[in-house]
């Protein structure tokens, strides 16, 4: 969650960092890098594997929590795993990504050209491009612009994925497999947030309708940090590092952490008329109905998330506030009202 955690190598948060779409945070727990990773060698893949890219510049961009990113000229970047975890989830990028990305309304950052182990580097590594933009939750935008964008571009991506796409225990799963991960977390905010509140969606989520058409593509990490903005609309998606197949609700959780709840219904045509997932008849496929049992199982996920950032953001001012904002959402949503609580001043 969160991949792309931009920490320069000084310390400093440069304005390039931003306009790469990565998260500008205090990062106190970033994991450790298991390889080396400097321009340097950058600059001596690229002149062997891909030589025509050799004589542009090289700049370290960002530390991501799985990956090293440095601009290449003006218009590409590298990413290079620094841990085995970024490894493997820089191969499924590397699988499905190409193959997605020309039928999505929007750019994503998928692996323009691709490189192997060389020069004492393990991994497989690769070449995306440079999407302008900031992260929306730390920019304005057009709310009914962004809800037409988001909602047409999972409505073309939630189309039924093949037996052998990723798999992702915590994402497209049932939600009651969260059931356990929701419940401890909740604990940790314990006098934070309006229990009562959180557990009537929750319970409501689980009682829903279950997911009962074919597994579809899913972004598997899609929340406001990982959508760009450029001039105010929404230009790019990016962190697919999480991709998996299954229910579209995870996926579908964005409407709550991104719009206000009056957008929420022109999200919903998009996705439709995109071809959106339908509970019943299956998934992916024009005129794919959109019911109430999708929407209560997304609304379940959007709680889920809130829940886990604000109990794990403590060093992530961005994913803290992303977790306030929907929580307020998801509440609001389900009473009807704008109140959060009777005299309690809750996240």
């Amino acid at each position: 969650m969160a991949r792309f955690v931009a920490q320069t190598q000084d310390g400093q948060h440069p304005e390039s960092a931003l306009a790469a779409g990565l998260i500008i945070v205090a990062v106190n727990r970033m994991p450790a890098a298991e390889v080396e990773v400097s321009a340097d060698l950058v600059r001596r893949l690229l002149a062997d594997q891909h030589p025509d890219l050799a004589r542009l510049p090289v700049e370290f961009l960002a530390n991501g929590w799985d990956n090293e990113l440095y601009r290449v000229g003006d218009g590409l970047i590298a990413l290079l795993p620094r841990r085995a975890l970024g490894a493997r989830i820089i191969k499924n990028e590397q699988r499905w990504l190409p193959g997605l990305a020309p039928r999505l309304p929007l750019p994503i950052s998928y692996p323009e050209r691709t490189g192997v182990p060389a020069h004492g580097y393990p991994y497989s590594w690769s070449v995306v491009p440079y999407l302008p933009g900031v992260p929306a939750a730390q920019a304005s935008f057009d709310a009914a612009g962004a809800a037409a964008a988001v909602g047409g571009f999972l409505g073309a991506l939630h189309v039924p994925a093949p037996a052998d796409a990723p798999a992702n225990p915590v994402r497209g799963v049932p939600l009651a497999e969260r059931a356990g991960s929701f419940a401890a977390n909740l604990a940790l905010l314990t006098g934070q947030v309006d229990r009562d509140a959180v557990l009537r969606v929750w319970d409501a989520a689980l009682a829903a309708p279950g997911y009962d058409g074919p597994p579809v593509w899913l972004h598997g990490d899609l929340h406001p940090s990982n959508i760009l903005v450029n001039d105010g609309q929404v230009s790019g998606v990016i962190d697919f590092g999480d991709i998996t197949a299954g229910d579209p609700a995870s996926d579908l959780a964005v409407a709550w952490m991104l719009l206000p709840l009056g957008c929420h219904d022109r999200f919903w045509s998009a996705y439709r008329a995109a071809g959106g997932a339908g509970d019943a008849g299956g998934a992916g496929g024009a005129g794919g109905r959109v019911d109430g049992g999708l929407r209560t199982r997304a609304r379940g996920w959007a709680l889920n998330l809130a829940i886990v950032f604000l109990a794990h953001s403590e060093d992530n001012p961005v994913l803290l506030e992303v977790g306030r904002r929907t929580l307020r959402a998801v509440l609001e949503d389900q009473r009807g009202t704008v109140g959060l609580g009777a005299g309690r001043s809750w996240y």
